[in-house]
């Protein structure tokens, strides 16, 4: 009976270091450095510029090239 205490002791042991081993890795994966920017990596899920003017139009904004879409001013804003 008393070398079940130890077997337990050393399963759970072994399941604290597996999970600080891995969560470890994880960690240094994830933290890497890297040359990629986000200029880079924006251009591969970018939609195209007409689906983006469309967007705006549908959104009540205005497409201005080089700024980004601008909201309309609502015509209840100003009394």
């Amino acid at each position: 009976m008393w070398w079940e205490y130890i077997i337990i002791a050393a399963v759970l042991l072994f399941g604290i270091y597996a999970f600080l081993t891995l969560t470890g890795f994880e960690t240094k994966l994830l933290s890497r450095r890297t040359s990629r920017t986000a200029e880079s990596v924006y251009s591969n899920y970018a939609d195209p510029l007409r689906r983006q003017r469309r967007y705006s139009r549908q959104q009540g904004g205005e497409w201005k090239n080089g700024e980004g879409a601008r909201p309309r001013e609502h015509k209840d804003a100003h009394p």
